[in-house]
């Protein structure tokens, strides 16, 4: 039974080989594409899945507004009195854990290596999360001395695990004895490290405050505590009038916390932390994609199943007169389904490794050829191959297994009434999904244009930016004289942060007109020639010179503001100011300070953040970023040029820099991964739609080859041909643009929403998508069209 069966499947597809070719095309890209992007769905809701005690661990986030015109702001990091404090006044705090990543440099003599994952953390850490320890002492972090690596990093800098008890010299200051080996961290954590020393290493370790909000916290609660209630009994604990002395809130100011469960940070937190976070809302556009490629691989299976179907009457009615039963035949149409599934099912599998690569190119991942032959995903691969399978092929089985042999016997098999109408709709929506994604590409693509190539207020262009610690601040003032003399570089200057990501939180307090206004500020720290180094724009006022560093400031006079600022163009509107009377006004941020100058609004945040009001201040003790402006020409023998300067001053020091364009960028990773994943499957869904509707129109055209020929010996041209053919496949794509258009236009202006500077729908992509998607239709049916016109209507006639 089964060996006829197989005869008969085979048979029929070998006959309708062009047609089985669509079919199985279709569907092994439809389930290539569910393959990929389940893995990375899967890989995206696994985070932090792993740790035991994942559903106890909270992170800490900061959210704190000052003044009488407040403006929130919320970070990951916190104070380091947040973790003890939170565990000595709450019995719901069982642990705490204050951890931060930085730099080290590795090594002592003349080799040196610069390690950007290394991780301060409690000595509670390992008690809290679990990242298993191969060998060594689970206690090591008690010791101020010893260090943890994982088992890469050990290979790295000994090339053996074995090395227990070994010293590695940390930041020329410090022999760390190796007190463990832990097994390399899995792709999906949060948390990505090389190696693991004590926070008491720290200075900051030394002080409990609220402020200096530089350290991610992590609680562990007890078992059975309630996150929401503690958090509750957190915020209710920092509105007392004592702590609220403590933490030095004047009336108006606030202070919370937000405890975000481990397993929700990388896809719900709306603050970053030690790595980029995912977004729930890629993770669910990506499933619509991969539901609607696969959907449109299925309606072409089925449309294409229906519409052969008129040429099967013959093996129906003489099965049916040879007692086959209706059960019978949906068993055999349906198999035949499954059939083209699995081989469809195999092929997707195959396809999926060998496109891995290119997968993990579009996505940033790291997936493996293991991760898809892992038994449990090949048992699900097989579940969804059937279940596909039978919800393809179980309509046309259906249809064919139910028609009636008197029907057959007087005039044949007909696609009429419902069947015909089915047809129509399916072709409708594929369209329907091909025009949808196509719409949203082309407004994803212009809005990364616009981030682009929108002016920031700075210039990002040919910046180059070097790595700067405490123990460089000795030799820094006679490294940038000395980089300033190299020919090709045209500014040096400084900043703590970056200047395109700036993280500094604090309170800006003056007295105007209207009385005192305070409200909560971004700062950034910076070295002279800040401005020109950047080509920022004064609108008024005049730039940092020497004279207004702190030492310089006062005469010793500490009753004289210390402070010189150079305010945005917000501070100065939300303080009731204009550019001219803002400068030589008093204002304070704790520190009194003069305002020397107001710049033009530059973006020092993503773009999905509108420009708050900024403030700079000149203090080189704070510079942890050297910035170097080159020119664009003869890069390379700068860069040589500039890396011998570096050794010179800094032998100690790797020489290690990248561009500012690149930071910027990387605020925008997801966003363009979006981009590109979107670009590459709506070229999918248009080119499987287009694909089925070849198949159709190769039916169809089959179907009225009399019809041509009479209609060509009547007079008839090519073109009335071809648009007799076409005239109905393009009804139906005009029915699904008019069904596209609304829906994209309310996706697409969705999404833009979460850019505080975006484009404007402009209504052209609309029409412009949906000519573009005319042309390829008709274009796919013209084909059978003509060669169907220019066969001779001699034999076109003598067709049954």
């Amino acid at each position: 039974m089964f060996r006829n069966f197989l005869k008969l499947t085979y048979r029929h597809l070998l006959r309708q080989k062009g047609f089985t070719f669509i079919n199985i095309l279709g569907l092994t890209v439809g389930l290539t594409s569910c393959i990929l992007i389940g893995l990375y769905i899967a890989d995206e809701l696994s985070y932090d899945n792993f740790h035991p005690n994942a559903d106890r661990i909270a992170r800490v986030t900061m959210e704190f507004s000052r003044g009488s015109s407040p403006s929130t702001q919320q970070y990951a990091q916190t104070g380091t009195k947040v973790g003890p404090q939170f565990k000595r006044t709450f019995p719901a705090v069982e642990a705490f854990t204050r951890t931060y990543v930085g730099s080290a440099i590795i090594g002592d003599g003349t080799t040196h290596f610069r390690e950007n994952k290394c991780l301060y953390a409690d000595s509670s850490f390992l008690s809290i999360f679990n990242f298993p320890l191969l060998k060594g002492d689970p206690n090591a972090l008690r010791s101020t001395t010893n260090v943890l690596l994982t088992a890469s990093a050990a290979k790295k800098y000994f090339g053996s695990t074995d090395i227990i008890g070994k010293t590695l010299r940390i930041n020329d200051s410090k022999d760390f004895t190796v007190a463990g080996i832990l097994q390399d961290l899995p792709r999906n954590s949060q948390l990505h490290f090389d190696m693991v020393v004590s926070f008491g290493n720290l200075d900051a370790a030394k002080t409990e405050e609220w402020w200096t909000a530089n350290w991610i916290t992590y609680l562990l609660l007890r078992k059975n505590a309630s996150m929401g209630s503690v958090e509750t009994q957190i915020n209710n604990y920092m509105e007392r009038p004592e702590i609220r002395k403590e933490a030095n809130l004047d009336k108006g100011d606030y202070l919370k916390y937000h405890l975000e469960p481990l397993k929700s940070v990388h896809l719900y937190s709306p603050v970053g932390g030690f790595e980029p976070n995912g977004n729930i809302t890629y993770v669910y556009v990506l499933l619509l994609i991969a539901v609607l490629i696969l959907a449109i691989a299925c309606f072409n299976y089925t449309n294409l199943a229906i519409a052969q179907s008129s040429s099967r009457t013959g093996e129906i009615g003489i099965r049916k007169v040879l007692g086959a039963l209706k059960g019978q035949l949906f068993r055999q149409f349906t198999g035949e389904s499954l059939f083209v599934t699995f081989i469809a099912l195999v092929l997707a599998v195959v396809s999926s490794c060998l496109l891995l690569d290119f997968f993990n190119s579009l996505t940033g991942k790291h997936f493996v050829v293991a991760d898809i032959l892992q038994p449990v995903v090949l048992v699900a691969i097989l579940v969804a191959g059937i279940v596909i399978g039978f919800l393809a092929g179980s309509y046309p089985a259906l249809v064919l297994s139910g028609t009636r042999l008197i029907s057959i016997l007087r005039s044949g098999f007909r696609i009429t009434g419902g069947h015909a109408g089915l047809r129509r709709t399916l072709i409708v929506l594929q369209f329907v999904i091909s025009l949808f994604l196509i719409i949203t590409t082309v407004v994803i693509l212009q809005q990364m244009s616009y981030i682009r190539n929108k002016d920031l207020g700075l210039d990002r262009d040919h910046v180059v930016v070097l790595p700067i610690d405490w123990r460089i601040h000795n030799s820094y003032a006679q490294l940038k004289a000395a980089v300033s003399t190299l020919p090709g570089v045209t500014a040096v200057s400084g900043s703590y942060n970056l200047p395109i990501s700036a993280t500094w939180g604090d309170g800006l307090t003056a007295m105007t007109d209207h009385g005192q206004v305070s409200f909560s500020i971004t700062a950034i720290p910076a070295d002279l020639n800040y401005l020109s180094t950047l080509n920022m724009h004064l609108l008024a006022g005049s730039d940092f010179t020497n004279a207004d560093l702190p030492a310089n400031t006062t005469g010793g006079d500490t009753t004289k503001p210390a402070y010189r600022y150079i305010l945005n163009e917000t501070a100065v509107k939300k303080l009731g100011w204009t550019p001219q009377e803002a400068i030589g006004k008093v204002v304070s941020r704790g520190e009194p300070g003069i305002v020397k100058g107001v710049v033009r609004d530059f973006n020092f945040a993503s773009m999905h953040q509108a420009i708050g009001p900024l403030m700079l201040f000149a203090d080189t003790g704070f510079v942890q970023y050297m910035l170097v402006r080159v020119g664009g020409q003869h890069l390379p023998q700068t860069l040589v040029q500039l890396q011998n300067t570096w050794k010179e001053y800094v032998p100690s020091r790797p020489f290690d820099y990248h561009f500012l364009d690149e930071d910027y960028n990387a605020l925008y990773t997801t966003e363009q991964r979006t981009a590109t994943i979107f670009t590459v499957f709506a070229s999918l869904a248009i080119i499987l739609a287009c694909l089925g509707l070849f198949g159709l129109a190769a039916i169809s055209t089959v179907q009225r080859t009399r019809e041509i020929g009479i209609r060509k010996v009547l007079g008839a041209d090519l073109f009335n041909i071809c648009l007799l053919i076409s005239n109905s496949f393009l009804r139906l794509v005009l029915v699904a643009i008019l069904i596209a258009a609304p829906l994209a236009w309310l996706a697409a202006g969705k999404w833009l929403e979460g850019f505080a500077y975006r484009i404007s729908l402009r209504f052209w992509i609309f029409p412009a998508a949906g000519a573009v998607v005319m042309v390829l239709a008709f274009a796919t049916v013209s084909f059978h069209a003509l060669r169907a016109a220019t066969m001779n209507p001699a034999k076109s006639l003598k067709t049954e």
